[in-house]
């Protein structure tokens, strides 16, 4: 999962570079902590973060596949 978020955020930014994940598991499920450049967060949230919800939708399906749960986090 963390290498679609990889992906996808290194589409859409002008400093692909910038682009981290960390990945997370607890009893919960997975947190994937996405970081960009300052001037890349508008990009990856989108108008009205209708990328940011995209990009939810795709790692819920994947997570759903994997039976777990998954949270993303753009920070």
């Amino acid at each position: 999962m963390k290498d679609l978020v990889v992906y996808i955020a290194k589409s859409i930014v002008n400093d692909p570079d910038a682009v981290n994940v960390e990945e997370e598991t607890n009893e919960e499920g997975i947190t994937l902590k996405l970081r960009v450049a300052d001037d890349d967060k508008g990009r990856i949230i989108g108008k009205q973060g209708q990328i940011a919800q995209a990009m939810r939708t795709l790692l819920r399906v994947k997570a759903a596949k994997a039976q777990t749960r998954v949270r993303l986090e753009i920070m």
